[in-house]
């Protein structure tokens, strides 16, 4: 008879769950580059961190390389909840917010350090909260590198992008760059680029270092520029809803490990920049070609009426508070 009570207590206990521990919270983190990237790096950076801090409590599955979804489909993914964490562009939140449209701006940063200053300061962390109302948690900002130009011709004037191709991210701010100088803007995914590059569908694109070497288009480009003419950065975001329903300890942790991780991230970028650039010119299949000052100048003219004709969606205050992270 005791026996039995006890069994038919065991028995009760784990209908109820109270017998067994729980199975951990499954986090997938989706994103479109490889593992060696500077993001690739601290999605795996955020997996360890975030399992070594809730043991138990959670498993974080990255998915990188577009393997969960492509760059045309995350952002959509992630309202709905199909996926919890990605890092997209900076470059895919036009349709949430018009003032994130400021890092699309040709030749506003002089370097990675002043895009760090920017982000930093109260201005960049009321971006990554603006979008809250529309189900977007903003964690925060993830370097990638400064954009070079490439293209299967030399580009050391504005005028030779006449006529060419482009590849670009879906923004208008990117699409009034190039048909600032005259090129025909291209929107594909950047799953399909090298593809794209390789059968000529488009002539040139532009990319930071990192994604030139990792995703291989230095092989089916001839021309690299180093232009340094605009910042492809990330923003890391969580469905604000499902982040909201979560448990205060989990919010902690996964909190902790998601700056730590994003400052390992940006640590490797500002690092690697340099050793992707070198490694991108040991290959030998793309000619990589400085840009004078007087080139330069040359093609911050050019895409200047860029910045006066989405003053007004993104605001002068901000152009101008980013202007002051320059010094």
């Amino acid at each position: 008879m005791k026996l039995t009570l006890k069994l038919l207590a065991a028995s009760t206990l784990l209908a109820f769950g109270l017998g067994a521990q729980a199975a951990p919270l499954v986090i997938k983190y989706s994103h479109v580059v490889a593992d060696v990237t500077p993001k690739g790096k601290a999605a795996l950076k955020f997996k360890e961190l975030a399992e070594k801090k809730l043991p138990g409590k959670v498993e974080i599955q990255v998915f990188p390389n577009s393997q969960l979804f492509g760059d045309g489909k995350e952002m959509e993914a992630l309202i709905l909840g199909d996926v919890q964490i990605i890092a997209p562009s900076l470059a895919k939140f036009g349709k949430y917010t018009k003032q994130l449209q400021i890092f699309d701006l040709p030749f506003l940063f002089n370097d990675l350090a002043a895009v760090d200053r920017f982000q930093a300061s109260k201005e960049g962390v009321a971006l990554l909260n603006s979008m809250e109302k529309k189900g977007i948690k903003g964690f925060g900002y993830m370097h990638n590198g400064m954009k070079q130009l490439s293209a299967n011709v030399p580009l050391g004037s504005p005028t030779d992008a006449k006529g060419l191709k482009f590849r670009i991210q879906a923004s208008d701010v990117l699409e009034a760059q190039f048909k600032a100088v005259g090129g025909n803007p291209q929107k594909i995914s950047f799953a399909e680029v090298y593809q794209a590059l390789q059968t000529g569908v488009v002539d040139g694109t532009e990319n930071p270092w990192s994604n030139i070497y990792s995703k291989k288009f230095h092989e089916v480009q001839k021309y690299i520029m180093e232009s340094n003419h605009g910042v492809l950065d990330y923003m890391v975001i969580g469905n604000a809803k499902w982040w909201a329903g979560l448990p205060p300890d989990i919010q902690k942790g996964l909190s902790e490990a998601m700056a730590e991780s994003i400052k390992y991230g940006n640590k490797a970028a500002f690092e690697e920049d340099v050793d992707f650039r070198a490694k991108v010119i040991a290959d030998n299949k793309a000619k990589v070609l400085p840009m004078s000052k007087e080139h330069l100048d040359g093609w911050r003219t050019a895409m200047q009426p860029v910045w006066k004709k989405f003053e007004g969606e993104i605001g002068k205050d901000l152009i101008d508070a980013a202007l002051r992270a320059n010094k």
